[in-house]
């Protein structure tokens, strides 16, 4: 079942340099954004907090080889990558 997008706020925050490059170094090697990379942790802390375990996913071996081969795959530049209008296109 898909949920209905929510609607996006703005949101400053202040962090020492040091972690602002590194989190817009993060984002880039993972091709991703920096908006995207505090989303993605801060559900996590909520998750948490509303007591939901997120740890059994994670930690399936199934679930961490996969990640580990799309990452290793990310890395060395031989994953191809295709545009939304290629891979949904009918």
């Amino acid at each position: 079942m898909l949920e209905a997008a929510m609607a996006k706020n703005r949101l400053n925050i202040s962090l020492d340099q040091d972690l602002v490059e590194f989190a817009k170094l993060f984002a880039a090697e993972n091709r991703t954004t920096v908006a995207e990379v505090i989303t993605q942790y801060l559900l996590s802390l909520k998750r948490r907090a509303q007591g939901e375990d997120a740890v059994k996913i994670l930690t399936h071996p199934a679930f961490h080889e996969a990640m580990e081969d799309v990452l290793a795959r990310l890395r060395s530049g031989e994953a191809e990558w295709h545009s939304f209008d290629e891979v949904f296109r009918d």
